[in-house]
């Protein structure tokens, strides 16, 4: 099997890399450093091959499936992503659209064009990386969470399509809390939650994804636990306690 994965030069990116190659994935790598893919490669076990190409520009993203597309791809994971912090009236227009294009876009073309080619073999699976951010608005990361709940909400939408149609292609959505990535330090944030592996995340969403077929994966029980008990509490007040946790968080990095 061959998988696909962006944003895979480090984080949950490289873990998802590092798994696969373990249980002997062909992989294809796509990131913007070049010495990191080239450094990646001679560490893994299995064929790969990296591309180097910032997939934030539309042109791009369309290049990088005209690469791949006659490579069978069995597991395209949708990974690249970022965050920043700040009140949505000081933000840099000019990052957040990139953002945008990055979180949204992307994801978006690359999820479309790689679902027709599994739908036409009848297999494969789509990993969308979003977050628990996607379940709320968020204060003072308004267009991080915004992007999040669009992956996810996509992301749901074309699982019940499939699951309709009675496709053998598995379209899943990842939302973790924190990782100890590299996120936190271009947010310029220090979430309160304690962070996790990102070894463990991508363990725990491979085998919920490839095993289970799950819609939403949220690893930990503790997230779980706050996923479902935020469903009873009033969304004012979900406002309230996001805004403190954020601004708790730009506190603690500075």
């Amino acid at each position: 099997m061959k998988a696909l994965i962006t944003g895979a030069t480090s984080g949950l990116g490289l873990s998802f890399a590092k798994q696969l190659s373990e249980t002997g994935h062909e992989l294809i790598l796509v990131g913007r450093d070049k010495a990191k893919l080239e450094s990646i490669q001679r560490q893994l076990k299995t064929k790969t091959k990296g591309i180097v190409m910032d997939l934030s520009k539309e042109a791009n993203v369309k290049s990088l499936y005209v690469l791949c597309k006659n490579e069978d791809i069995d597991i395209l994971i949708n990974n690249a992503g970022f965050g920043m912090y700040g009140a949505f009236d000081t933000m840099d227009l000019t990052t957040e659209l990139e953002m945008i294009e990055l979180n949204i876009k992307a994801l978006h073309i690359l999820s479309k064009l790689f679902l027709r080619d599994m739908k036409k073999k009848n297999k494969g699976y789509i990993l969308n990386v979003a977050s628990l951010a996607s379940f709320y608005p968020g204060p003072f990361m308004a267009t991080y969470y915004a992007t999040k709940n669009y992956v996810r909400s996509l992301t749901e939408a074309i699982y019940q399509e499939l699951k309709e149609e009675k496709r053998n292609v598995v379209v899943s959505c990842l939302c973790p809390g924190p990782i100890a990535t590299n996120f936190n330090r271009v947010a310029k944030v220090q979430f309160r939650m304690k962070a996790m592996k990102s070894d463990d995340v991508a363990t725990y969403a491979l085998k919920e994804m490839l095993e289970h077929q799950k819609r939403i994966i949220i690893p930990g029980i503790k997230l779980k636990l706050l996923k479902w008990i935020s469903r009873f509490i009033p969304s004012t007040w979900t406002l309230k306690v996001t805004r403190k946790m954020q601004q708790e968080a730009i506190q603690k990095e500075n």
